[in-house]
This record gives structure tokens, sequence and C-alpha cells, in this order.
């Protein structure tokens, strides 16, 4: 984290670019394959129908994005984005092996290169932790999304459930960091992922940076796992 607290792009760029190769494996052995069920329950949630246009910013090595095309349909139209290109390598692939016909692109979240109002969803998924300046890109997403439309986000948070979060945090402090470093190589990249999701707002004070960006007509959220993770919905105004 810089001065102000909030992350620097630049070392972002590089942590993830160096973590690439073996993230899926990283997140496969580190959450046991449960945030693929997070995912899922995302796209249930956003009521995301056949034929709708999506946006997945942050989409790393393309697993949203996947999700999203198989409830679009061949009609539907998905576009995956990362400003990370390292990140999309293994992306296309992916989306091909199982069919799937999607739209892989190099963008900033908080300064996308779509027109306004494009996409009936947009979405990311632990990626908005990482980003220098969150409410403006709530704006963004908003922004290239239609009136009426959803935002979703997908991200880590605080366990409040007293007994699960001493454990869960004693797992995030010292376990996962390890693990991670020996899947990837890159334990100082786990470390700093860990201390991002126990500092960054979850719950309400994520909420309030919804509210803060003024672009939600509503918004609402749902816990994951005890609160491991949270989904948050926004309707755009």
């Amino acid at each position: 984290m810089s001065a102000n607290h909030s992350p620097n792009p630049e070392i972002i760029r590089s942590m993830f670019a160096k973590v690439a190769a073996n993230y899926d494996r990283g997140n496969s052995v580190l959450s046991m394959g449960i945030h693929h069920l997070w995912r899922k329950k995302l796209v249930k949630w956003s009521g995301a129908k056949a034929g709708q246009k999506v946006l997945d910013c942050a989409t790393g090595t393309g697993d949203l994005a996947i999700e999203f095309k198989k409830a679009v349909g061949p009609q539907g139209k998905v576009t995956g984005t990362d400003f990370c290109a390292e990140m999309l390598i293994p992306a296309p692939a992916k989306a091909a092996e199982r069919g799937l016909d999607i739209t892989f692109e190099q963008a900033d979240v908080t300064q996308l290169q779509y027109t306004d109002n494009l996409f009936d969803i947009t979405s990311i998924s632990f990626g908005i932790r990482n980003v220098s300046d969150p409410v403006k890109a709530l704006k963004e997403m908003a922004r290239v999304t239609r009136s009426g439309g959803t935002v979703m986000v997908l991200e880590f948070g605080q366990v409040q459930l007293p007994v699960f979060s001493s454990l869960y945090n004693f797992y995030s402090m010292h376990v996962l960091p390890k693990i991670g470093g020996l899947v990837t190589g890159q334990k100082d990249a786990y470390e700093y992922l860990q201390k991002s999701s126990a500092a960054f707002p979850c719950r309400e004070g994520f909420l309030d940076l919804m509210k803060k960006s003024d672009a939600y007509s509503s918004f609402e959220y749902t816990a994951l796992t005890g609160g491991i993770a949270y989904i948050y919905k926004g309707v755009v105004k």
C-alpha cells in the first residue's frame, strides 16, 4: 500500500504478472474450489438472461466471464477485461476448451474504453480492493451499464462469526501466504492479498462506497461462506 493507503497500480500489475502462470492452481488449492461456487451464485443473482451483453472487469484468467457466457448463451456477448495483460493469457484457451466465444481485452476498470450504456451487466470479482480508486471504478462500471442494469461485485471481506472468525483469520494470515507461495513461488503477493482483504471495507462499508459513487438507485449484499466473501449488487440509475 502507498502512503495514502490506496494500492499502487504499477505494483499491483507487476505482482499479478508474476503470479499469472500459476494463478488458477493457487486459487483452487487455497479455496478448495469454492470460489467457483461463489461465481455461480453471483451470475444467478445478477439475473443474467440469454442474449444479454456482459462486461467482466479484472477477469483474470476468465472464470467469471465463462460463467456469464453460459448464462447469456450463443446470442449473448461477454467481454472479459483485465489491466494486467499477463493474467489474460490463459483466458482465451479456457473459453475455447468449453466451446465458448468470449472477447478478452486489456482495460483499466477506472478508465474503460467502452461507450455509455453498452452492457446489461458489468461485474468484477476479487479485483476492486486492488483498485487505486474504488469509487471511480464503481462509477465507470455504472457508466458503461444501461439504466436499470446491474453491477455485480464479488470480494473478500472480514468474517463476523466469533469462533470461525479466529480460525479463518489464523488461516489467512499464517497458512494462506505460505501455501500460495509454495504453489506460485510468490509468497509476497499472497501476503499482500491477505492484508488487502483484511483492510478493505465490506458489508455496509462497501455499500457506502456504492452510495458515494452516486451511480446506483439501489444496492444490497449477501454474505458467502460465513463472511469470507460477499457479493454486492447495484442497480444503475
